[in-house]
């Protein structure tokens, strides 16, 4: 699946597979201590996607349906 952004793609894929291997050769057999490699990369690509989403205005919608939601 491809990110938001395109230029998150490749960091979405690295995180999956990271997380993903982690998750099928740690966590299920009781390993439930986090992967700091895999933490390194998902900051990385949330800190891309969340640069897409303020390019996009969609952090300005979010906000608005927020206060909007909190409201009533």
């Amino acid at each position: 699946m491809e990110s938001i952004g395109k230029d998150c793609t490749e960091l979405k894929h690295t995180y999956d597979s990271c997380f993903n291997k982690w998750y099928s050769e740690k966590f299920l057999k009781g390993e439930t201590e986090p992967d700091s490699k895999c933490e390194e990369i998902f900051t990385e690509y949330k800190a891309c996607v969340m640069k897409v989403i303020k390019e996009k205005g969609i952090d300005q919608m979010l906000t608005d349906a927020r206060r909007d939601s909190s409201s009533k």
